[in-house]
């Protein structure tokens, strides 16, 4: 086993822009129509674009590994979630997304059989559909 540890940290102080400091740091916020200044995606899209994201980085490296000659793979996700739940104007139902679904097209020369197939070990190897179906253990820190 090889445990790595992948360290991201966030800043807010004023409004909803929230800076991301990483490899490549970024700035998440909300739309204006929600009290934000518009300046970049919002949480939710930021966890929905790492699942398509992953796919592809993870379907490049099963088909480098395999010799498979993939010229592309577009992947589109979509969630579905209670906005009541978040807002705190519900306590039925949940916070989390209801349901997530993916459409994976796999540019390669491979059969509709062997596609699938890809398409599964990659569901199976990516780390982001991993933390989606299954539960990992969140640790809140106070300082």
């Amino acid at each position: 086993m090889a445990i790595s540890q992948v360290k991201v940290s966030a800043k807010m102080e004023s409004g909803y822009r929230t800076e991301i400091d990483c490899s490549h740091p970024f700035v998440i916020d909300q739309p204006k129509m929600a009290g934000g200044t518009d300046e970049g995606p919002n949480p939710l899209e930021i966890f929905l674009s790492s699942l398509p994201a992953c796919i592809c980085a993870i379907g490049r490296i099963v088909a480098t590994q395999k010799r498979i000659n993939l010229r592309s793979i577009n992947a589109v996700t979509e969630g579905d979630i209670d906005k009541d739940y978040l807002m705190g104007k519900t306590t039925e139902g949940r916070s989390g997304f209801t349901e997530i679904r993916t459409t994976v097209e796999v540019d390669a020369d491979l059969t509709d059989e062997e596609k699938i197939e890809f398409i599964d070990e990659i569901e199976r190897r990516c780390p982001v559909a991993n933390n989606i179906t299954e539960k990992s253990s969140i640790k809140m820190i106070v300082k």
